[in-house]
Formats: C-alpha cells, structure tokens, sequence
C-alpha cells in the first residue's frame, strides 16, 4: 500500500543539494574562517566568483539578518588535533557514571577493611556464629574420643 493510504501521498518529494553547491559552500565557509571575517583580494576567476557570491548573499539579507552572526553548528568541519597539541597530563573530568562507580569500589574497600578488623555487624555476626561452630566441634571430637576409649576398653576384655 502506498504512503499517505488509498489516496496517494501528498507530502512534497525530498529535495537534495547537488553536491557542486555544497562544495562551494564548504569553500566559503573555509574562506570565511581563513579570513577572520576580513575581506581579501583574490587571483583567480574562481575565488572572485565566490567573493561576489558572499557580497550577494550580504545584500540579499534584509533587516537584522546581516548584523547577527549565524552559525550552524551541524556545518562546522571539524578540526583535528595534532598529537603534539594533546595534553595529556591535564586533568581529565571524570563523567557522573565513572565518579560513581569509583565511589562504590572505594565504599567496598572501606567496608572490607572494617570488616576484616570485625568492626561491622555482620563482622560480628560472623565471628559469634564461628566461635559456636568451633565450640560444637571441639564437643563432637572429646564425644568421638571417649566413644573410642569406651570402644577400646571393651575390645580389652
């Protein structure tokens, strides 16, 4: 079924830039950036061309729309890093989920070391559930030895 239902689709088709205009636009951009916003004389046809296409579009823009500066973020090429211009020594900011999970391993840490010098509860807990284990088996074993001292005795007479 097409878009739009039985109807037929009524939107307007999508329109692309050709990609001559984009690159022309790149290079005023580029030009621009170069410039610093200070206009310079050009040799060649090809960048006297652009130059009067700049003058154009300033005319063109009526009002306040050529005082404000507009620049859209989606169009500013990025511009790498040489390896050299990289600090690496500088302090990094750590994001919310990295300072949280360094929080929690120290908190961990903490938490262990009390736990080893039994200053928690469940320390505590733990040590007095031992001491009675042991305390069961140490009576298990004298029950053990005397059963076999009984055991011993008898198979002597």
């Amino acid at each position: 079924m097409p878009r739009g239902g039985k109807k037929g689709h009524k939107g307007r088709g999508k329109q692309f830039s050709n990609p001559e205009e984009i690159d022309r636009q790149m290079r005023l951009q580029r030009e621009m950036e170069e410039k610093g916003g200070a206009e310079k004389e050009s040799s060649s046809e090809s960048e006297e061309e652009s130059s009067s296409d700049e003058e154009s579009e300033s005319k063109k823009r009526s009002g306040v729309e050529g005082l404000i500066e507009i620049e859209n973020p989606n169009r500013v090429s990025q511009k790498s890093k040489k390896v050299t211009e990289i600090d690496v020594a500088a302090p990094r900011e750590l994001s919310r989920r990295e300072r949280e999970e360094i929080e929690k391993q120290k908190s961990k840490e903490r938490y262990m070391k009390l736990h080893l010098e039994g200053k928690t509860e469940q320390a505590r807990a733990d040590l007095a559930r031992l001491a009675i284990i042991k305390k069961q088996r140490e009576e298990a074993a004298k029950k053990r030895e005397e059963l076999r001292k009984v055991e011993e005795a008898q198979a002597k007479r």
